[in-house]
């Protein structure tokens, strides 16, 4: 019986002590990081069983004593928290980012607020979650992000220039660019980079103005959608205001970062021409049949070679932080000599002064030096098109290169060897920026301070075409051209903001001036009959080598801005927010009467969630409805149209003496209007925030109605005015409304895995009201007899932009084509022309999700549009009747039995939707967190690929396009003529952190 009783009593002592050595509480040593494996300073690490709670230091590391299994929680404000269990003594916690914090810092207009008490509608975009693809330019990395933002391309080509929509098209002649500010420093909207020579192939546009920046460097982009968020930048906010802030050095151990990635791009679908072989069979003229078999795009497009090095350093100290880069971009295009190639450096830093930080001072510079190389591709060419048409309508049964080796000669007026034109053409553009700016601040009270910014943007480029001499007759005996262009931006703003909390109250006033100015000169010569190529010295490296110089040009311009400003934000138990600005511009383009423009906006908020009839609702974590009313202006019209011009003429001239010399008159070019003034946008906006569940459902649900009033219009003058033309301000409007929404879920969040997505919409309704003109005309069409075609039409009751032409019916049993005849006379003619919907879609979309899955992380984006239509300027130059003169033409255009002796007309053949669903990025990564190198903190590698797959019934290279072939400055919508084709990449990357 004893030894029963010790037998028991031996298995419980065991037992017992078993439990308590599982359950043992011994240190746990554990690293928290963030999902691209920097460490989290600060984050609150607590026992959930015995409340034991502590800090990560600088480098992430935690140290606390717990038990096998107990169950931890790791918490950082602006990341999802997490639930762990002990496992072993040594713990590593990845936080995911959380998409939808309260207590999230937003930037706005000259400072910063908690995403809680904002009271406009703005999306701010993080960095990381930008970083995904090839892209040159930080605008096009919105496409999807942000819901009532649409994107278009004027070109595929490295570099070129992006049209960025927010809330539909704000204006007729003055262009839809939003107002970019970088860091405090708002930029121009003015090109920096020299346009391109005309040799009869037309004359490409300037480069985007954006494109300096390392999108590697960037931190945040906050987009101001409505008048209350952006009317604080007044007179250029009529556009939306896209905020872009750098990177900073964080707290925690210096951090090395290395970013790198190599890709191949290609084009993203080919146009569907005839082949050599169909080419024949379609053949109404043997002697057309040339012997050879060539793909002409195949020729002149090729797997282009991507190559991007991004170095970084950044550091926090206890009084300020700083941040510096390097990085080189090569990008190759896809079509043949065009390339693109970026060097950048930047360096922030910030530290502070005196008792208690009391002074501070930041400064932000970067530097980039861009070569560029580019091709014969304008969108002013005619009827003979440049390269791209050449390529598409070269017969298939060419050769590219004759018996003898050479370049084949088409031997034909108006079209030429794409592959002899890029031999014989050179365009190469060298631009170089600076944008930099100094920050000051001073406490000069408690709550109380004195900001003080001075800002400078410069930049140089010097453009260097070259046509030299060929067997064409497009400038056949040579010639070279340079163009320069110089900009300088100075800004200076003090401003002074004070903040003060009594009980429940919370005010924060702002109030200050800002002065910017606007620099902007450009010279232009060239050479005429120059030297062969391959002879002597190249004449971009010694201009008078050879050749004939030509008359030099240059321009001069300069503008101010003198703007006030002030804001009043209220906060009464973080319940009840009211905010209300003005700004008061001057600018030296409008005239005497109306120098000053004023811009009010005011808005509301009610957080309903801390209302005590749902505070008690656990499943409400935010619910804010907010309005706003506000109005913007827009100031980006030509310099001194208030101002009559006049000029001397031989044509106006007269007979002073008798000697019969003829005296030169003065022609009136401009009639002075001083009481021009701004172009106003008011806008009216209602939205709802929510978070249900701790971020399982969250979003954003907008009604917005975005007037343009006073719109600035070219326009016929009254009688007896020396122009025909005037510039004014008239009582037309023009009404953008629609509906926005966003939502977002946390789907998983757990230590092993975190999902989530975000998909966003936007409905768009565009109307143009009281035009005091009959119509306006825009969107010229090149093709052979399009001469003054224009596709575009303003015109009241319509939507900005909508297309005017014949509607097609078909074809007869002839192949001839059959058009509708609205007069019912029996013929076919100018007044048969109908207008048809527009380029602007009443629907774009996106999604985005990201998972998480231990170190493997993946990600992909999905965009897409319906409801606009694009004029097909391509199909037209590759219609039918191309058979006819040895060229080639699409293949639909003769499947469909059309008759070669059809004459080109601008018709509804040409219309076509521009719907598409696009997966525009994926991307797949590992990451490695090395424990035993101390040296080194994480190292992401990944595999992503971009544009991988279109659907859409759109005929051309990309539904996303927009040329810009503008008629007297009314800007044109939806016209696509033989664009720069995007192209779909793959590409290997990897991020290194030590």
């Amino acid at each position: 019986m004893k030894k029963q009783i010790f037998l028991i009593a031996a298995l419980l002592w065991f037992s017992w002590g078993g439990f308590l050595w599982a359950n043992e509480q011994r240190p746990i040593n554990g690293v928290v990081v963030s999902a691209d494996g920097a460490p989290v300073a600060g984050a609150t690490v607590k026992s959930l069983s015995t409340n034991r709670a502590t800090t990560t230091n600088d480098r992430g590391e935690f140290t606390l004593d717990a038990g096998e299994g107990e169950k931890l929680t790791v918490s950082y404000v602006g990341y999802v928290t997490q639930e762990v269990a002990v496992s072993g003594v040594s713990l590593r916690i990845t936080l995911a980012e959380a998409s939808n914090s309260l207590d999230e810092i937003v930037v706005v207009g000259y400072g910063s607020q908690a995403r809680s008490d904002v009271t406009g509608a703005l999306t701010q975009l993080k960095g990381e979650t930008l970083k995904q693809g090839v892209s040159v330019s930080v605008d096009n990395l919105l496409q999807g992000k942000v819901s009532g933002v649409r994107i278009a391309q004027s070109s595929g080509e490295p570099g070129a220039g992006i049209d960025v929509f927010i809330r539909g098209v704000g204006s007729i002649r003055s262009g839809s660019t939003p107002l970019f500010v970088v860091d405090g420093v708002p930029l121009s909207n003015e090109s920096v980079s020299a346009g391109g020579a005309n040799f009869g192939l037309g004359s490409s546009e300037a480069k985007n103005p954006l494109n300096f920046l390392n999108t590697s460097d960037i931190e945040t982009v906050t987009v101001l959608k409505d008048a209350s968020a952006a009317a604080i930048y007044g007179a250029r906010g009529s556009n939306g205001v896209i905020l872009i802030t750098t990177k900073r050095g964080r707290s925690g151990e210096p951090t090395l970062t290395y970013d790198m990635y190599i890709g191949s791009s290609s084009v993203i679908r080919k146009l569907d021409v005839l082949s050599a072989a169909d080419y024949r069979a379609a053949l109404p003229d043997p002697a057309y049949d040339h012997g050879g078999n060539t793909d002409w795009q195949d020729v002149i497009l090729r797997n282009a070679l991507t190559q991007n090095h991004n170095v970084s350093f950044s550091k926090a100290t206890e009084s300020g932080n700083y941040m510096a880069s390097v990085s080189y971009m090569d990008q190759e295009g896809i079509v043949q000599s065009s390339d693109f190639r970026r060097t950048t450096a930047r360096l922030n830093a910030e530290e502070s002064f005196f008792d208690n930080d009391r002074l501070k001072v930041k400064m932000n510079l970067t530097a980039s030096d861009i070569d560029e190389t580019g091709v014969p591709n304008g969108n002013t060419a005619g009827s003979d098109g440049q390269l791209i048409i050449h390529a598409l309508m070269a017969n298939p049964t060419r050769s590219v290169r004759d018996e003898n080796g050479e370049y084949t000669n088409f031997n034909m007026n108006a079209h030429y060897n794409p592959a002899y034109l890029l031999h014989v053409f050179d365009d190469k553009t060298n631009t170089f920026r600076v944008l930099g700016n100094v920050e000051a601040t001073l406490r000069i009270l408690p709550g109380l301070d004195y900001r003080f910014n001075y800002g400078i943007d410069k930049s140089t480029s010097e453009r260097s075409s070259t046509m030299y001499p060929n067997v064409t007759d497009r400038t056949p005996l040579g010639a070279y051209v340079q163009n320069n262009r110089s900009s300088l931006t100075t800004l200076l703003d003090h401003y002074l903001t004070y903040n003060v909390s009594v009980d429940k109250h919370q005010v924060e006033l702002l109030g200050g001036f800002s002065y910017q100015q606007f620099k902007f000169s450009g010279t232009s010569f060239g050479m005429e009959n120059i030297a062969n190529q391959g002879e002597g010295v190249a004449p971009e490296h010694n201009p008078g080598y050879s050749g004939i110089p030509t008359n030099p040009g240059g321009f001069a311009q300069e503008n101010e801005l003198q703007s006030f400003f002030g804001r009043a934000n209220y906060n009464f138990d973080d319940r009840y927010l009211v905010t209300a600005s003005l700004r008061a511009d001057g600018s030296t383009r409008f005239g005497e009467d109306n120098k000053y423009g004023y811009f009010p906006s005011f808005a509301v908020g009610w957080v309903l969630s801390r209302e005590g009839f749902l505070k008690e609702i656990s499943g409400i974590r935010e619910l804010k409805l907010r309005a706003s009313w506000g109005q913007t202006g827009n100031q980006e019209v030509p310099n001194k149209i208030t101002q009559a011009s006049y000029s001397l003429s031989p044509s106006s001239g007269y007979y002073l003496y008798g000697d019969l010399a003829l005296i030169n008159g003065t022609d009136v070019n401009r009639t002075a209007n001083p009481g021009l003034k701004w172009e106003v946008v008011e806008q009216f906006n209602i939205g709802l925030d929510f978070d249900f569940w701790n971020s399982k459902l969250y979003g954003a649900l907008e009604y917005y109605n975005k007037t343009t009033k006073d719109p600035i219009l070219n326009i016929p003058s009254e009688p007896l005015s020396p122009t025909t033309t005037v510039w004014k301000n008239v009582d037309a409007r023009l009404v953008n409304k629609g509906i926005e929404l966003t939502l977002g879920s946390q789907l998983i969040s757990t230590q092993a895995f975190n999902w989530s997505v975000d998909v966003n919409g936007s409905t768009l309704s565009n109307t143009i009201e009281d035009l005091p003109v009959s119509e306006l005309y825009s969107g010229s069409i090149s093709g052979p007899g399009l001469s003054s075609v224009y596709a575009n039409i303003y015109k009241s009751g319509y939507e900005a932009g909508s297309f005017f032409m014949l509607k097609h019916l078909g074809y007869d049993s002839e192949g001839k084509d059959i058009f509708e005849d609205i007069s019912g006379d029996g013929a076919i003619n100018a007044d048969d022309r109908q207008i048809f919907e527009g380029a602007i879609p009443n629907f774009n979309f996106g999604l985005n999700s990201q998972m998480r899955y231990k170190q493997l992380d993946f990600s992909f984006s999905i965009i897409g549009q319906t409801g606009g239509y694009l004029v097909n300027n391509t199909a037209i130059n590759l219609n039918i009747n191309s058979l006819a003169s040895d060229r080639n033409v699409l293949a639909k255009y003769y499947d469909a039995g059309a008759s070669t002796t059809n004459a080109v007309q601008l018709s509804s053949l040409y219309l076509e939707k521009s719907d598409f669903i696009r997966l525009n990025n994926v991307r797949l990564g590992y990451t490695l967190a090395p424990r035993n190198f101390g040296w080194l903190q994480s190292v992401n590698i990944y595999v992503s690929a971009q544009n991988l797959l279109t659907l859409t019934g759109y005929s051309g290279y990309d539904p996303m396009v927009n040329t810009a072939k503008s008629v007297g400055g009314n800007q044109s919508l939806g016209v696509d003529y033989t664009t720069y084709p995007p192209a779909k990449t793959f590409m290997v990357g990897a991020t290194i952190k030590f």
